[in-house]
């Protein structure tokens, strides 16, 4: 037996050499049925008849650009699963919890997004109740205020670690504190937002003519008339304001500079690097998606391998390329110990010079685009993932074609492509530093 063991073990541990690396193949994005329900409300369906779950996502363009008082966005998407005529909040959630469903409204800055996941063989079921939450909500008083109260409690932790109050400040800077993009909520915004508000915002931008559906998964035929059934008679209003962003989203009046915040007791330093960006529409949105995973997207990345695993600066360290709607912004993070926090600004500030001086190696530029590419692959795995890609490109108003776009972007870009935009987006001179500590 222990003989028959170790021959069983034996090809474990005489492994030598990695599993072979197979390229991507070709990668498209599954094209929905478009449906028009009988409102007018566009209804995208990805069908995958052998999967039983079932994917129903309402897209309101409801965010924060389409406020007049600040937090409007936020509350009014919280609180939809807050009660209607019918029901209580409580009751809806023991509802969705009894068929092992559940309904949840990410955080998003542009849109307002609710979500049902649920099993295929109970929409029937669940599809009335969903539909009562985006049409009937009441937005009751006593579940206000303790979203307040709520939001004031974690608002308040949140404040106490500098990795939050770097984030706000930058973002800030970038943007202009009155953007909405840039604005930070507070104690007082909390405070002020009240009931005529929220149902204010509901009118004006919970409309069929304001919303778009994504439905994925198990959505056959009697699944498209139920959607038609619960929503599709939903009565269109006066056509949504449209949203207009300042004319001059930064509205700092100074050029990007130092800025160091004090945070008494804190044990370590957080540090923001950013400067703004752009949406994916711009034209170098995919190179510097590339660029940016280089620099500090992954866990092989120069910034981790840097200065994270040589010069033991930091735990974790990253960068990012945040894209919205209608802008964007590109930053590094990291939190180190007060008294290296010169070197690692120097270092991080030395790896973007690096990009800018000499060609990145074709071995670890195709190390990226390997991991990029399979990124992508893995968000085509199954209808739920493929939904989001789908969603994003409609959302955003991008060219069916420009996801196919992106993979040929990633799968050609060339060194000296990387080096022309190194150069035009990692000058020190348009980088935000905000350190808190």
């Amino acid at each position: 037996m222990e003989k028959d063991r170790i021959s069983y073990l034996r090809p474990m541990f005489l492994r030598r050499a990695a599993p072979l690396v197979h390229p991507v193949g070709n990668l498209s994005l599954p094209e929905p049925a478009i449906i028009r329900l009988s409102n007018g409300i566009p209804l995208y369906v990805l069908h995958f008849p052998a999967q039983e779950v079932l994917k129903v996502e309402v897209v309101f363009r409801a965010g924060r650009p389409q406020e007049t008082k600040r937090l409007a966005s936020r509350t009014t998407a919280r609180l939809l699963r807050e009660g209607t005529h019918t029901r209580t909040g409580a009751e809806i959630a023991e509802f969705f919890d009894f068929y092992g469903a559940s309904v949840s409204v990410p955080t998003n800055l542009d849109t307002a997004n609710v979500i049902l996941y649920a099993l295929s063989k109970y929409a029937a079921e669940v599809m009335p109740v969903f539909s009562d939450i985006l049409l009937d909500p009441i937005f009751p008083e006593t579940e206000l205020e303790n979203y307040r109260r709520t939001s004031i409690q974690e608002l308040s932790v949140e404040l106490e670690k500098v990795e939050t109050i770097a984030y706000r400040k930058v973002t800030e800077l970038i943007f202009g504190e009155h953007h909405p993009y840039g604005y930070n909520s507070t104690e007082t915004d909390y405070q002020q937002i009240n009931r005529e508000d929220v149902q204010q915002f509901y009118r004006q931008w919970y409309r069929p003519e304001n919303c778009l559906i994504f439905a994925s998964g198990c959505v056959d035929e009697n699944t498209i008339a139920l959607i038609e059934r619960n929503l599709g008679g939903w009565e269109t209003g006066e056509a949504a304001a449209s949203t207009k962003l300042p004319q001059n989203p930064n509205q700092t009046t100074a050029g990007p500079e130092k800025m160091h915040l004090p945070h008494p007791g804190s044990l370590q330093t957080a540090i923001k690097i950013g400067r703004r960006a752009f949406g994916r529409k711009h034209p170098d949105f995919n190179g510097l998606f590339v660029l940016n995973t280089i620099l500090g997207g992954y866990f092989g990345s120069r910034l981790m391998t840097n200065i994270r695993e040589k010069k033991g600066y930091t735990y974790n360290i990253y960068s990012t390329l945040d894209a919205y709607i209608n802008d964007g912004c590109f930053y590094i993070a990291t939190e180190v110990n007060p008294e290296n926090t010169s070197a690692a600004i120097k270092a991080i500030f030395l790896e973007m010079k690096k990009l800018c001086d000499k060609l990145v190696q074709e071995s670890e530029l195709e190390m990226v685009k390997n991991y990029l590419l399979g990124m992508i692959l893995n968000g085509l795995d199954g209808p739920l993932n493929a939904s989001d890609l789908v969603k994003n490109v409609i959302v955003e108003d991008l060219p069916w074609e420009s996801f196919s776009q992106m993979v040929h972007d990633i799968r050609t870009i060339t060194p000296q492509g990387l080096q022309a935009l190194a150069r035009r987006y990692l000058q020190p001179q348009d980088f935000w530093v905000i350190t808190v500590g």
